[in-house]
């Protein structure tokens, strides 16, 4: 495939990778108890898995398969927000520790959508 990541900002690695930090920072923070872990790890599970299947994305073989997998890091983006907003809504984690992580997610969900959309008019092209 011809570079799919030119499509997607340089940083994007970086940045993703990043954010896997700052939710792993979050979960060694919860508290030791039933809820909090419950729910810390599934936001650790897939807010690590969101660099992960972009890099995967960058070894793509094709347009087609740049967008399919960045798809799949788009999934578990949008499945950490929810997970964010569980902690949030349950008082596991005052809303106000994940404003800067749930905009991330909102940012990076963004981007994302923009790089996927741009792949698939690109693959539709003859």
């Amino acid at each position: 495939m011809q570079n799919a990541e030119k499509n997607t900002p340089p940083d994007l690695k970086a940045r993703t990778k990043q954010f896997a930090l700052r939710v792993i920072r979050l979960y060694i923070a919860l508290a030791r108890d039933g809820v909090a872990q419950v729910l810390g790890k599934q936001v650790l599970r897939s807010g690590t898995s969101v660099g992960a299947q972009y890099r995967e994305a960058c070894r793509a073989r094709s347009v087609a398969e740049f967008a399919s997998k960045m798809s799949g890091s788009l999934q578990e983006l949008e499945e950490t927000g929810y997970w964010l907003e569980l902690l949030a809504d349950a008082n596991v984690v005052s809303p106000a520790r994940l404003v800067r992580l749930r905009a991330e997610v909102d940012e990076l969900t963004r981007i994302l959508v923009a790089s996927i959309n741009t792949a698939r008019k690109r693959a539709r092209r003859p």
